[in-house]
């Protein structure tokens, strides 16, 4: 077997990628404190397509070296907006019926691996604090929470490893119901 080389990988331009159909996923993260973090689900968010990336709260915005630096340029492919409230982010896609996703662990979640999308649906997933995780009020407002199942002593994964996680699952059962 032999690697390919990176003129083999028939990347997009970033103005294909703008014109491309988008996978019906929205990504909201809820006051993220690591700028690699951010960096990191807006790369994951490049790969799979997804529509929008809501940053809340505390979360930084792009331009920033640090964002950047594991982001690698899909700052500029994957559309994104600011806003300072995650819960008005979360009542404005629930009025345009997007199924607002929490993950995290709580009372009545349904395990990842359980969960099965629908047809037709536009999603949101929303990752938490890296302390804190989802808040409250969010988690309150969400149509459904998700948890990914963790078998070892450790009960919380980075949230960027989270969101890669989410995010190929959810990317994966959508793309099975489209074919």
């Amino acid at each position: 077997m032999r690697k390919l080389r990176n003129i083999e990988l028939n990347r997009l331009s970033v103005d294909d990628f703008k014109l491309t159909k988008k996978t019906p996923i929205i990504i909201v993260l809820d006051n993220i404190r690591s700028l690699n973090n951010i960096g990191s689900v807006f790369r994951t968010s490049d790969a799979f397509l997804i529509e929008k990336i809501y940053l809340c709260g505390i979360t930084a915005t792009p331009p920033h070296k640090d964002i950047h630096k594991t982001a690698l340029g899909s700052t500029d492919t994957v559309a994104w907006e600011y806003a300072e409230k995650t819960i008005d982010v979360i009542t404005t896609l629930k009025s345009k019926n997007v199924h607002v996703i929490s993950v995290e662990q709580a009372e009545q979640s349904t395990s990842l691996e359980q969960f099965e999308p629908q047809e037709n649906l536009t999603y949101a997933l929303v990752f938490g604090n890296e302390v804190k995780g989802v808040a409250q009020d969010v988690v309150s407002a969400s149509n459904t929470i998700i948890e990914i199942p963790q078998f070892g002593t450790k009960h919380s994964l980075n949230i960027s490893v989270s969101a890669g996680v989410t995010i190929w699952d959810l990317f994966s059962k959508l793309r099975k119901l489209n074919q």
